[in-house]
């Protein structure tokens, strides 16, 4: 298979559902891809016994990689790191290794995911941990890149610089507006003013003062999703919270309006008034179509889709590979980090 193409190897058992949910997905990324190929990796009898159901044939485009593995989903990562190395997420990180890939997608476990990831891919020079990153809603249509939501509970300052200078890269590659060039960068706190916040944000803000990005100070959660910033920095156990609030509120909404609209007959009647504007809503604040987390500070693109999603929402986690690749959003990190480098060492 030829990598002038873009090849995303894609953990095809990983997730709560599996087949049922990757090979839909699989097969409408590659009918709206034409320039990109997939390597399907896992158990290769039950994928070839699933491929014409899901409109699917094995050709150039589609391939398949056996694995005779799985990771489950509560598995410990400790058993999926070092007593399943034929799993179905490894062998698709390897191929991203080996040059086969250009990036790698799975809705599994996400513990062993970075934990696998960063033993086989390591991370790259001048970066101490990766950090999940992903784009969430805001009121200015454009997103926020928030950084990190997941993968390090506990955090220095120094790790908040480098989340920053990732969250800055990416933003600067995917995001098109009028600070894509030079993507506005927040430090979340309780806050805005600079004494506010524990000692690590305190420290952070410091260090983000003399950092060559466009650092705007501190914000608060409510900056998320009204904007101001395009980028919020934050430890993994905040960034969590704030992402499991969110889809949750979205969920609460929507479940709100169905219940509201389908009181009565009169509610009924008015909700077929105002379909248009409750189907235009309910896309707006629909996670799924945010679905895919990247992982980065590694030497290759790891994207990672909620264990739960459907064959919309998995099919946007594979949107999300193809555009960083294609944007060289590993090339950006790499260069803006080794930039900063220097400034560390003289700190």
């Amino acid at each position: 298979m030829s990598l002038q193409k873009t090849i995303i190897a894609v953990d095809v058992m990983g997730g709560d559902h599996g087949l049922s949910v990757t090979l839909p997905a699989c097969a409408e990324f590659l009918r709206t891809h034409p320039d990109a190929g997939l390597l399907l990796v896992g158990e290769q009898t039950q994928i070839r016994s699933a491929l014409t159901q899901h409109q699917l044939t094995e050709s150039e485009r589609c391939q398949i990689v056996h694995a005779s593995e799985v990771v489950e989903m509560h598995e410990a990562v400790e058993s999926a790191l070092r007593r399943k190395k034929d799993s179905s997420m490894r062998v698709a990180i390897n191929l991203v290794k080996e040059g086969r890939a250009h990036a790698i997608v799975s809705a599994g476990n996400t513990g062993a995911l970075m934990a696998i990831a960063r033993f086989v891919l390591k991370t790259l020079d001048g970066i101490d941990r990766p950090a999940i990153a992903s784009i969430m809603p805001n009121l200015e249509g454009t997103g926020t890149v928030v950084l990190d939501l997941g993968a390090n509970v506990d955090c220095t300052a120094e790790h908040l610089q480098q989340f920053a200078l990732m969250g800055s890269s990416l933003a600067a590659a995917t995001m098109e507006h009028a600070h894509a060039a030079n993507p506005r960068v927040g430090l979340l706190n309780i806050g805005h003013e600079e004494m506010k916040g524990n000692e690590a944000t305190k420290q952070a803000f410091e260090l983000l003062k003399n950092t060559p990005i466009n650092f705007i100070g501190n914000v608060e959660g409510n900056q998320i999703f009204t904007g101001g910033a395009d980028v919020i920095v934050c430890d993994g156990f905040v960034g969590n919270v704030a992402l499991k609030a969110s889809e949750g509120l979205a969920q609460m909404l929507a479940t709100f309006l169905r219940q509201e609209f389908g009181r009565n007959l009169l509610t009924k009647l008015a909700a077929l008034v105002a379909l248009p504007v409750i189907r235009h809503f309910k896309r707006r604040v629909d996670h799924r179509r945010y679905n895919g987390a990247s992982l980065l500070g590694l030497r290759g693109i790891v994207v990672k889709s909620h264990g739960s999603a459907d064959a919309f929402s998995f099919g946007n986690a594979l949107d999300r590979a193809a555009e960083t690749v294609r944007n060289g959003v590993l090339e950006r990190i790499s260069k803006r980090v080794a930039q900063q480098q220097p400034i560390q060492e003289v700190a």
